[in-house]
This record gives C-alpha cells, sequence and structure tokens, in this order.
C-alpha cells in the first residue's frame, strides 16, 4: 500500500529515484525551467523549492546542506547569492507547472517546471 506516500516512486529503485530528483533539481536552478514529464516535474518541484528556502534562510548549516544535494558547488554559491534578493518577499511558491500539449512517445504527458 502507498498510504501517506510524499513522492511518486517513479517506477525506478530508491537509489536511482533519488539520484533523477537531485539531477532535475540541479538543472532546475541551472536553466530557470526543464521540460519533462508532468509526474517527474511535481516530484521534482518539491526539492527545488526545499533548496530555496534553505537559500534564503542563508546559514551555514543551510548552505552545507544544499551542498549535499545540488551537483555543482558553484551552482549553489550562485543560488545563495541571488536568492534573498530575488525571493526575499515570497512565502512560498518558487516554481511553477505548466502543461504541454506535446507527448512522449510512451504518450506521457509533458510539463515545464521553471523558476518564478
Amino acid at each position: 500500500m502507498r498510504h501517506r506516500c510524499r513522492v511518486p516512486q517513479l517506477g525506478l529503485p530508491a537509489d536511482q529515484r533519488k539520484a533523477l530528483l537531485r539531477a532535475l533539481a540541479t538543472e532546475v536552478i541551472r536553466h530557470g525551467q526543464i521540460k519533462t514529464t508532468k509526474i517527474r516535474a511535481k516530484a521534482v518541484q518539491s526539492e527545488v523549492e526545499r533548496m530555496i528556502t534553505l537559500a534564503k534562510d542563508g546559514s551555514l548549516a543551510a548552505r552545507r546542506e544544499a551542498l549535499s544535494y545540488i551537483y555543482d558547488k558553484q551552482l549553489v554559491h550562485r543560488l545563495f547569492e541571488q536568492a534573498k534578493e530575488r525571493y526575499g518577499n515570497r512565502n512560498g511558491g518558487y516554481t511553477r507547472v505548466i502543461r504541454t500539449i506535446s507527448r512522449r512517445g510512451d504518450n506521457a504527458e509533458m510539463a515545464i517546471l521553471e523558476l518564478v
């Protein structure tokens, strides 16, 4: 049963799923948006928002936690520099999932996940 399961399983083992979410979160922060399936976009959305919340906090412990999750060290430093001025007045909702009409070969619904 999947009672109270917060993250979709994505049809992957736990280690591959965590690596996929880390990679997608890193790319969203780096490029500002990514195009992926709708389910993956919704799964990675909470991770990206958590990283931005850590960056808004700006403490050393938050920086170390972000460094342990995001693959690129320079990207973490850039995120922590820009987060307070970019998202300082927002209490959440840093990302947006936009549905797209085009579908992949397996008929999966595609979506664009972008930073606000």
